[in-house]
C-alpha cells in the first residue's frame, strides 16, 4: 500500500482522484472484521472532502494552464526580436507547506490555501496551492476531538460525547490537505500500554497475527496503519504509547519533542483544555508507513498555536555515513529476546558497513536503571497533576525529582553534542499473546525500560521496523535524537530504511 507522500503524489499528478482513495479505504474499512482498528468513520463527510479535493486541484490545474498561456502571449507580444522565444517562466509549482501556526475554522472542510494578492505579479493570477497532504484520508486516535465524532476513550462513560470543535491537530492535517475519515481504538483511557481493549469498541488485533496485540494505547493507529486501512495516523505517547504499538505492528511512529505539537482538542471529554507550564511527560505525534510520511505530518502540525509560526530544524546529515549513531543494545533490566536481538546487531552490522561512526554504550553520567525508576516518579506525577491518585511526595522530594529530569535531559544533550543519533531496542520483545501477564518470563512492565529514557528526557524518539521473525513478526528498533532536532532522528531513520531495503 502507498504511503501518505506517495498518494499524494498520485493525486495531484492525475493517477488517481481523491475520491477513489476515499471510497476505497472506507470500503476497506467497513470490510474488516478482525482487526477492530478504525471504530468510527464518517462516510459522507470524508466523500464530500475528497469531491473538494478533486475539485480544487482542477480548479487549481486551470488556473495555472491559463496563467502560463496568458504569460506566454503577453511574452511573446512584447519580447524583443533580438530575445529568443519560448523562455516565459513556468507557473508556480503548487506544493508550498503551509504554515502550521495557523487553523481553519473548526469542523469545516477546509479551502485552498491562496497565494496572497501581492504575489500575482508580472499580470499573472494567483495559483491556489495545495497542501502536501492534498487529499489524503487519514485517521486519528479516538482521544483526539474532530467536530460531528465522537470522543469516548474507550470509556462507556463518554461513549455518547460527541466534540463540537477539532483538535488543534486535525485543523493542521486538513490545513495540510488531509482529511479525516475515521476514529482508531484506544485502550480505556489510555491506561495501557501494551494492549488495547475497552469496554466502548473492543479489542484491536495485531494484523500480523490476530492472537497477539497490537500494543497500546495507540494500538488501533498502528494496526489500521499495518492492515492498510489509513494512509496516516496520530496518537499520544505517555509511556511510550506511539512507539510501543508501531514496534508491535512494523510500523513507524514518532514521540516528538515534549511540547512540540500543540494539545488543545487532546482533552478528558467534557472538560476544557488548560495550557500547563508543568512539566510535559505526554506528547502526541504521527504514526505512518515510511519515515518521509512522519516528516510531512510533523511540518503541517508541529509549532505553537497562532500567531506564531514554526520550522522544523533541518537534519545534521543528509548521507547515512556521516552520521555518529550511539548504540545499546541489551540491558539486564529487560533483556532482549534472540528475535529482538538478531534483527538489532544485524541492522548496526549493515549500518556500521554502510560508514556510519559506531559509538557504543550509554552516555557519560547516565545511569539507565536511575533514569528508569526517576521516569516512574514522574508517571505518578502527572497523574496526580492531571486527576489521579493525589502523590505523597513532600516539597522537597518534588524538587529533587524536577532536578533529577532536568540533569538527564542535560546529560543526554550534552551526549548529542558529539553524536547524532542513539539507537537501542524500542522493547525487549515483539507483539506478544493478547492477555498475557508476563512475556517470555520477564514482568509485563519491562516493555517500559527502552522507552523510558527519551519519555524522561523530552527528546525525539521515534520507533522503525527494521525486520520479522521468522512467523512474520515485525521487529524494531528505536531511534532517540537530539533536543529539538526531530528531523535528524527521522532523516537517520530514512536514510537507514533506504540501506535496508524498506521504505
Amino acid at each position: 500500500m502507498f504511503t501518505a507522500g506517495e498518494i499524494a503524489e498520485r493525486i495531484r499528478t492525475g493517477r488517481t482522484t481523491s475520491w477513489e482513495v476515499t471510497e476505497d479505504l472506507l470500503d476497506r474499512i467497513a470490510a474488516d472484521t478482525e482487526v477492530n482498528a478504525v471504530v468510527e468513520v464518517r462516510r459522507e463527510h470524508a466523500l464530500a472532502a475528497a469531491a473538494a479535493a478533486d475539485a480544487q486541484l482542477t480548479h487549481t490545474a486551470h488556473t495555472a494552464h491559463t496563467a502560463h498561456t496568458a504569460h506566454t502571449a503577453h511574452t511573446a507580444h512584447t519580447t524583443p526580436a533580438s530575445h529568443t522565444a519560448g523562455t516565459a517562466p513556468a507557473a508556480r509549482t503548487a506544493h508550498t507547506m503551509p504554515t502550521a501556526g495557523t487553523v481553519p475554522t473548526a469542523g469545516t472542510v477546509p479551502t485552498a490555501h491562496a497565494v496572497p494578492a501581492g504575489r500575482a505579479a508580472e499580470g499573472r493570477p494567483a495559483v491556489q496551492e495545495l497542501g502536501p497532504l492534498h487529499g489524503v484520508p487519514v485517521t486519528v486516535k479516538d482521544c483526539f476531538d474532530v467536530a460531528g465524532m465522537h470522543t469516548t476513550w474507550g470509556n462507556p462513560a463518554f461513549a455518547g460525547f460527541v466534540a463540537d470543535e477539532d483538535a488543534v491537530i486535525v485543523q493542521r492535517l486538513e490545513r495540510a490537505g488531509a482529511h479525516v475519515v475515521g476514529k482508531t481504538n484506544v485502550h480505556t483511557m489510555l491506561g495501557d500500554f501494551g494492549q488495547t481493549v475497552n469496554e466502548v469498541y473492543g479489542r484491536t488485533n495485531n494484523p500480523a497475527d490476530l492472537t497477539r496485540t497490537p500494543g497500546g494505547s495507540s494500538g488501533g493507529a498502528a494496526a489500521a496503519l499495518a492492515a492498510g486501512l489509513t494512509y496516516l495516523e496520530f496518537g499520544s505517547d505517555l509511556v511510550g504509547s506511539i512507539r510501543l504499538p508501531a514496534a508491535y505492528c512494523g510500523v513507524y511512529g514518532l514521540k516528538p519533542t515534549n511540547g512540540l505539537v500543540p494539545e488543545r482538542g487532546f482533552q478528558v471529554p467534557g472538560t476544557p483544555y488548560i495550557p500547563s507550564e508543568l512539566p510535559r511527560l505526554s506528547t502526541i505525534g504521527p504514526l505512518a508507513r515510511s519515515a518521509a510520511d512522519l516528516r510531512i505530518a510533523l511540518r503541517a502540525t508541529a509549532g505553537p498555536e497562532a500567531p506564531y509560526s514554526y520550522n522544523l530544524a533541518a537534519p545534521r546529515h543528509r548521507d547515512l555515513k556521516d552520521f555518529r549513531v550511539g548504540i545499546v543494545t541489551d540491558h539486564p533490566a529487560a533483556p532482549v529476546t534472540s528475535d529482538v536481538g538478531d534483527a538489532l546487531s544485524d541492522t548496526i552490522d549493515r549500518l556500521a558497513a554502510a560508514g556510519a561512526k559506531i559509538v557504543d554504550g550509554w552516555p557519560a553520567g547516565v545511569d539507565p536503571n536511575e533514569q528508569a525508576e526517576e521516569f516512574g516518579r514522574q508517571v505518578e506525577l502527572f497523574f496526580a497533576l492531571h486527576g489521579g491518585e493525589p502523590t505523597t511526595m513532600t516539597v522537597d522530594q518534588l524538587l529533587t525529582t524536577e532536578r533529577h529530569r532536568l540533569a538527564a535531559r542535560a546529560n543526554w544533550q550534552q551526549y548529542f553534542d558529539d553524536v547524532d543519533v542513539f539507537l537501542c531496542p524500542t522493547s525487549f520483545t515483539v507483539a506478544f499473546p493478547h492477555g498475557s501477564t508476563t512475556i517470555d518470563g520477564r514482568p509485563y512492565e519491562a516493555q517500559v525500560f527502552w522507552i523510558a529514557h527519551a519519555s524522561l528526557t523530552g527528546h525525539p524518539a521515534l520507533s522503525m521496523p527494521i525486520g520479522s521473525t521468522a512467523t512474520g513478526l515485525p521487529t524494531a528498533a528505536q531511534v532517540i535524537g537530539p533536543w529539538h532536532q526531530d528531523d535528524t532522528a527521522i532523516m537517520f531513520a530514512e536514510l537507514l530504511a533506504q540501506h535496508l531495503g524498506s521504505r
